[in-house]
């Protein structure tokens, strides 16, 4: 008998224990929940029974309370008992439908219940029709009282029935219970009693060659941990090689892209210098046209200076004609004292002395007045010459200025010449370095070559490994 075996029967076993259990456990369960309903149904009739009890003494209240008082409204409990007889007698009838027994009592007790209605009825008319003594004898005749009393002891009667069938009732429900407990607990005690056999089964058919079994997988196992630490620490060398090769190309991308940097920023500077020399060229331009302008303008300085010359010669030769006529004036005017002192007889040549000195005055103003235009020009020539002067001092700065351009622009074009060379040498540093990290990646490839070798041995080892624990699986598959 091996280990599946074991398990379907004891399986088996459990199962229809667990099974036959529960079918009992559902018949107990219905059987309480029916013995409940009918303890319930029980209570509820005797509740009815108890409430027509009340109602036919609210009834017989409220007929005492009219006949004493005469007043109408001492027969609000007669009046609702009068509501609520007949439904309670329908409610208790259907109730008590499975009982035959039960049943001809209830008839009598309606039959007695519509005869005491009828004597009530009877008193309270006699009360309102005035008949005293009519009513005073059929009080004193004991009829309601019997009637009453028979009904009471119908009415008990009926309960004590009904008390016969709850106690019964309680009585089955508690052996349905006890049932229950039984079939419970020996389903209990099957289930362990076939557990425990099963497990010695287990222990004895399947557990000891399982272990031995165990013990042929942990040697296997051993062996295979062995092989794993090796390729363990192969796959770490690999790591480190993969590492070291990663590194490697980290920095010979670094340099690429710093020599692509380089060659950029080459590329920029001699763009820069190309745009300098281009702009000392253009400098060198204006330079020549400012100096081309600075010369005309200072050829106007010289004519301008030259005109200048003339009219200064002129103002002269017209300061000598002053002069003489100046000259002239103080004889005539010397003249002309003489000739006054003289007298009247000679006035006659004062005359002549006068109109000379008239007409020299005449010149003097003419050529006072020629003074003045020429001073004017003189003025405006002197201004213009000013002007001038002025332009051709800031033509000459503005040409200093470009100068200084010039002597920069060509200064940046020397420094960028400079830097150009610069990231040459420094191109071909990055580049030797990339040879160098060319040979390591090289070098590195190598070592995870040597590695892959050493882990293909190890897959190896532990396939044998491998086909040991199948054949080790196959046993215990044949014992199971």
């Amino acid at each position: 008998m091996n280990l599946r075996q074991v398990l379907s029967v004891g399986s088996i076993v459990i199962i229809g224990t667990f099974g036959i259990s529960n079918i009992f456990s559902q018949s107990s369960i219905h059987t309480l929940e029916e013995s409940a309903e009918w303890v319930a149904h029980t209570y509820q009739v005797k509740g009815l029974l108890k409430g027509l009890e009340k109602t036919l003494v609210d009834a017989e209240t409220g007929q005492r309370g009219f006949i004493y008082s005469g007043q109408e409204n001492f027969l609000e409990p007669y009046n609702l008992a009068q509501e609520t007889i007949d439904d309670n007698l329908e409610e208790l009838k259907y109730q008590i439908s499975d009982n035959p027994e039960q049943l001809k009592r209830l008839a009598k007790v309606a039959d007695l219940t519509e005869s005491k209605r009828s004597e009530l009825e009877e008193t309270i008319e006699l009360k309102r029709a005035g008949e005293e003594e009519k009513l005073r004898e059929l009080v004193l005749s004991g009829l309601g009282k019997e009637i009453m009393d028979e009904i009471r002891q119908k009415i008990d009667e009926m309960m004590a029935v009904e008390d016969q069938l709850l106690k019964a009732r309680k009585k089955q429900a508690q052996k349905a219970y006890q049932l229950a407990i039984i079939v419970s607990w020996s389903s209990l005690i099957i289930v362990v009693i076939v557990s425990v056999l099963i497990i010695f089964l287990i222990n004895k058919i399947a557990i000891q060659p399982i272990n031995i079994v165990a013990n042929l997988i942990a040697s296997y196992a051993n062996e295979i941990a062995a092989t794993v630490e090796q390729q363990e620490r192969t796959a770490s060398v690999q790591a480190n090689s993969v590492n070291t090769t990663t590194k490697i190309m980290d920095e010979l991308w670094s340099f690429s892209r710093q020599s692509s940097q380089q060659a950029n920023a080459a590329n920029n500077t001699a763009q820069f210098a190309l745009e300098a020399a281009e702009k000392g060229s253009k400098t060198v331009i204006e330079t020549f046209d400012a100096m081309n302008n600075l010369k005309i303008k200072v050829e106007a300085i010289a004519h301008q200076i030259f005109r200048l010359r003339e009219q200064t010669n002129q103002i002269s030769q017209i300061s000598q004609m002053v002069g003489n006529l100046a000259n002239q004036t103080n004889m005539l005017a010397l003249n002309a004292k003489v000739e006054a002192v003289r007298g009247g007889e000679n006035s006659q040549g004062f005359s002549i002395v006068a109109a000379e000195i008239k007409k020299l005055a005449a010149q003097s103003k003419l050529s006072a007045e020629k003074i003045r235009i020429l001073v004017e020009e003189i003025q405006d020539s002197i201004h213009s010459t000013v002007l001038v002067t002025e332009e051709g001092t800031k033509r000459v700065e503005l040409g200093m200025e470009i100068t200084d351009t010039t002597t920069e622009a060509f200064s940046r074009i020397t420094k960028s010449v400079n830097n150009v060379v610069i990231n040459n040498q420094q191109i071909s540093l990055n580049i030797e370095q990339q040879a160098n990290a060319i040979k390591e990646v090289l070098e590195a490839m190598e070592n995870i070559n040597q590695g892959a070798k050493e882990t293909a041995l190890g897959i190896g080892q532990t396939r044998t490994g491998t086909e040991d624990l199948r054949k080790a699986a196959e046993r215990l598959k044949n014992i199971v």
